[in-house]
């Protein structure tokens, strides 16, 4: 391992959630020597604030609808989750907000930290504002990775700001559940919280301005999100426009547009769930030369364009906003800043060890409404814009036998987009109990590339609920 010296080290992260602590822990293992700099905690958004709480905060309820769902065991559930054990059991595994395994873990890998707010200031150079209010200056010999995330959008709607509104993370943070709880946005962060929440005893109103829920997936899967809240009583307001939103002692006052007219909605709480954007506020990128707030645009060894040093990696250059893809780019990143470290020559073709290759045809997302939903590479709309040879399978989830023993009367969905010319998948989506832990073997199928006729050796095991690849496959045979 090249040893760091004083102030000086191979390469220097800004940002320890997930993304910032693989690219480190991957230059350490290539022998480089990393320092990574947290204004936060370690661990970062997905581990605080996101995808662990957040899931924390799901599972309970998706248990007892598991256990209603079949005779013999339906009896034995009585009430809805306790929200106060939920709301423990999500603060366990946040370790309370505290960072100590996770610095633990960055010793044991020989990773460096410093603690406080890291921006660039020349080349290679990296300047950190401490907690204490002192300043340390940093060089890096051979990179500077960004790996800062993203941040919640406060749409600019009238008194929305001065409402003191939550985002996710006041969502997945909460110590206490509201009466009532409205939801701005019908993405994933919203139609999450409103399942979580409507569980544990909140009345929930989500506000979305446009025509469906979750609208970059198949629209099918929206509607069933759409039906699975409205029968777990949340108020799903679509094509809705949010107009003035204003706090007063009684709580929240939010005036709507909508079909049938200007009507208000009141709330003791109101969660912003409208989008994300890069976290690039105070990263210094004018001091190298770029924009100072825009998202970088970056290859696929996520090296940012025109700067040969620099790198962004995750939710920072706003290619896919998801944990696991943002980890992925940096095992990408990571790799070719030590093969380029050791003067190696670094292929980015497609599916190279250095290529992020996946960002653009593979990306896997889990949806973890009730139904739940998997899904991975284009949707049919998707593939068809981008004037691909296109046809659809789909089959009712309901009628394979290993859904129909999970749950008594289980319905679901599944439709696969498939690329005529060349017989392989082009994107895949499952909806209903359990749904998310099918989409793994769709994106193994679409990253490896595997013709239809290979996949009938992919035997299902019976009865489960993969059979559904048995049944597709025997829809794209016959044509439907």
């Amino acid at each position: 391992m090249t040893r760091s010296g004083g102030d000086e080290y191979d390469v220097i992260v800004v940002g320890a959630g997930p993304v910032g602590e693989n690219v480190a822990d991957t230059v350490v293992r290539g022998g480089l020597s990393a320092l990574i700099v947290e204004r936060e905690l370690v661990g970062g958004e997905c581990s605080y604030w996101a995808c662990i709480p957040s899931k924390a905060l799901l599972r309970p309820a998706a248990a007892l609808a598991d256990a209603r769902r079949v005779d013999g065991a339906a009896t034995a559930v009585r009430g809805g989750p306790n929200a106060e054990q939920v709301l423990a059991r999500r603060t366990a595994f946040t370790h309370n907000w505290s960072d100590d395994s996770q610095v633990g873990w960055l010793d044991s890998a020989g990773i460096a930290l410093v603690r406080g707010s890291g921006r660039l200031v020349g080349e290679r150079q990296v300047e950190v504002r401490t907690r204490d209010g002192g300043t340390r200056r940093h060089t890096a010999r051979h990179a500077v990775v960004l790996a800062t995330g993203s941040r919640a959008i406060v749409p600019e709607v009238p008194g929305l700001a001065e409402a003191d509104p939550w985002t996710s993370r006041d969502a997945t943070s909460a110590t206490a559940v509201p009466d009532n709880l409205a939801i701005l946005g019908g993405g994933v962060v919203g139609c999450e919280m409103a399942t979580a929440f409507a569980a544990l005893g909140s009345h929930v109103t989500v506000i979305a301005r446009g025509s469906a829920l979750l609208p970059r997936l198949e629209p099918f899967a929206g509607e069933a999100v759409a039906a699975g809240l409205r029968n777990a009583g949340v108020d799903v307001r679509l094509g809705a426009t949010v107009t003035t939103v204003d706090r007063d002692a009684a709580g929240v006052r939010i005036e709507i547009e909508d079909a049938d007219g200007t009507r208000t909605i009141r709330a003791d709480e109101v969660l912003v769930a409208t989008g994300r954007r890069p976290a690039t506020d105070g990263l210094g990128l004018d001091a190298v030369g770029l924009a100072p707030d825009a998202p970088e645009h970056v290859d696929d060894s996520l090296r940012v364009h025109g700067v040969d040093w620099l790198y962004a990696a995750g939710d920072v250059n706003n290619r896919s906003l998801l944990t696991h893809q943002g980890k992925y780019q940096a095992r990408a990143a990571g790799a070719a800043i030590v093969a380029r470290a050791a003067g190696d020559v670094v292929d980015l073709g497609p599916w190279s060890p250095y290529a992020a290759t996946a960002d653009h045809v593979a990306v896997p997302q889990a949806v973890f409404t009730d139904p739940e939903v998997g899904a991975v590479g284009r949707t049919e709309a998707q593939a068809r814009e981008a004037g691909l040879p296109v046809r659809t399978v789909e089959y009712d989830l309901g009628q394979v036998a290993g859904a129909a023993l999970y749950a008594d009367g289980y319905t679901g969905r599944a439709k696969l987009v498939l690329d005529t010319g060349r017989d392989v998948i082009l994107g895949a989506t499952f909806v209903g109990t359990t749904a998310a832990e099918l989409v793994h073997a769709a994106t193994i199928a679409l990253v490896g590339e595997v013709p239809l006729a290979r996949l009938w050796h992919a035997v299902p095991s019976f009865p489960t609920i993969s059979e559904v690849w048995l049944r597709l496959l025997e829809a794209s045979r016959s044509g439907g």
